[in-house]
Order: structure tokens, then sequence, then C-alpha cells
């Protein structure tokens, strides 16, 4: 298995002027600890179920190119981005960005977006539930459209581009992986049989194996290899007393239902010190680990 670190919280690194080196110092340490890839939130405000919404948050991308470059080797996106929140031929050009500059190392993280109160606070439009899926979806052949070939036009419901140039073209090969986020049965895991390298559900062994058969049908409707969409998982709701023991159990649980990537987040007031306390005495056994197919 592989492991993800996932950041939603900066309050830990004190002052404004703390913040920076604390990420440096965050980012490194998991990458020396052996994390694969690290992800911040695409918001503007901090969720006010989790935080005070006046709790700082970071643009993701320009916070994104800053761990690029104090790092080397970590695999970088947002978890995940909102498509109401940039123009899908600007999005792309920033991922492309964030590629080329990391020497290949980014990734798109995609959703329908959510969070109207951000939307309202900065005077971002925030359309009804099916036309954020319908300018999702329009995004993600966008982005496709951009990473190849094809200069040409896009004459889409929501969007339209006269010319979908993109130079430079991203160091991924073919392109960037495209990673799109939630459990959605009926819309978004259709789009990820459609359009994604990989999944990030929430949830228990249980509920992920059933949206995974879930996921597995629309592959088989869309003509889909499912081998081919790697299926992560939030991986951070433990018990604050778990053991070693318990978290390889955990693990081996959720590579059983077809999890080969477990996300963890930032804990506390020294996140590096929390990841390196509770992931160095099992890392091996986790990388060990071979996820079933599913």
């Amino acid at each position: 298995m592989h492991l993800d670190l996932h950041v939603s919280r900066f309050d830990w690194a004190g002052s404004p002027g703390g913040i920076g080196p604390g990420i440096t110092g965050l980012a490194r340490r998991a990458e020396a600890l052996g994390v694969r890839t690290m992800s911040f939130m695409d918001h503007y405000f901090q969720m006010d179920w989790m935080a005070p919404a006046e709790d700082p948050m970071l643009e993701g991308y320009t916070a994104l190119g800053f761990v690029a470059g104090r790092t080397e080797r970590l695999r970088l996106r947002l978890l995940v981005t909102g498509v109401t929140y940039r123009p899908p031929g600007l999005l792309a050009k920033v991922v492309t960005t964030l590629d080329v500059v990391s020497g290949g190392r980014a990734e798109l993280g995609i959703g329908a977006a959510w969070y109207e109160r951000e939307h309202d606070g900065l005077g971002v439009p925030f359309p009804p539930t099916a036309e954020r899926f319908e300018r999702l979806e329009e995004a993600l052949q966008i982005c496709v459209q951009m990473w190849s070939d094809d200069d040409g036009p896009f004459d889409g419901k929501h969007y339209q581009l006269a010319a979908t140039l993109c130079r430079p073209q991203p160091v991924s090969s073919p392109r960037p992986r495209i990673l799109i986020g939630g459990g959605g049965e009926r819309k978004t895991l259709r789009l990820v049989a459609q359009y994604a390298d990989a999944c990030n559900l929430f949830g228990d062994p249980a509920e992920v194996t059933h949206k995974l058969e879930v996921l597995r049908g629309h592959c088989e409707a869309v003509g889909r290899d499912p081998s081919e969409i790697e299926v992560t998982a939030m991986f951070r709701d433990f018990p604050p007393d778990s053991t070693p023991a318990d978290l390889v159990r955990s693990a081996e649980a959720f590579a059983a239902a077809g999890v080969s990537t477990l996300v963890t987040g930032a804990v506390g007031p020294d996140p590096a010190g929390w990841l390196e306390s509770t992931f160095a005495p099992i890392l091996e056994d986790l990388v060990a680990i071979e996820p079933t197919a599913w």
C-alpha cells in the first residue's frame, strides 16, 4: 500500500509568518518518511464544521507550487479542486504549470464543489448541484483535450473555448493523473469510470466495498477495466489510543476491500511529529500489504 498525507489546517503553524516554514518542515519530513503524495484542500475559508471559518486557509495551487520547490519526490495535488473556482482552461494551465516546474509530480484532483458559504463570501457563482456536475464533466473533457495534440475549440453547454492551446505540455506522460473525489453512486462514480485514474472514498472498509461494487458496474457500462483505477481512501479517524498493530489490521481491512492508497491527515500542534510517531513504526508493514483486486 501507499501512504499519502492530506493537510487541511494551518493553525498549528502559528502566525502567518510561521506557515511557510511549517509547511516546509512538514513536507520534507513526510517525504523522508516515505509519504508518496501531499495534498491540500481547495478552499478559501476554513470549513466551519471543522474549525472557525476565520482560521488560516491557503490557496491550494500556490501552496503546492511552494511545496514543489522544497521537495524532490512528493507528488502534489488538491483533494480536491472545486470545479466552480476556476474556468477549466485556466485550471488545466495551472496544473500543467505545477507539473512542469515540479518535474512531473502534479495530479489533478477534482470534484463538483460544495461549500456555498465561501462562494457567497467571495462572489463565486454557485450553480445548482445538477449543473455543477455537468460543469465537472465538461471540465474533465477540456483538461484531457488540453493535454493532448488537439489544440482546437471546445464547444460545450457551459464552456466554450476557441483554442485549447497548452504550451508547454505537461511533463507527466501521457498527462497528469486525474483523481475524482467523492462517492456519489449515480454521478460521481460514473465520472470516475469514464475519466479518472483514481478515486477517493470515505467510510469504513464495508462502505468502500459497496462503493467499489457500484464503480465496477459503471466500468462495465463504459467498457473500462476497473484495475486501471487506483482506489484511495481516507485513513485518519482511528481512535487516538490505537496501537501499531491496530493500524496495520485496519489497513489490511481496507486492502482487502481493494484500497491501494491510504490518505491520512496532519493532526495536532505538531503534525510532522504525529506523522512520524504514528506511521514510522508500521510503514514497512503498510508497504508490504498487497491490495485485493476489486
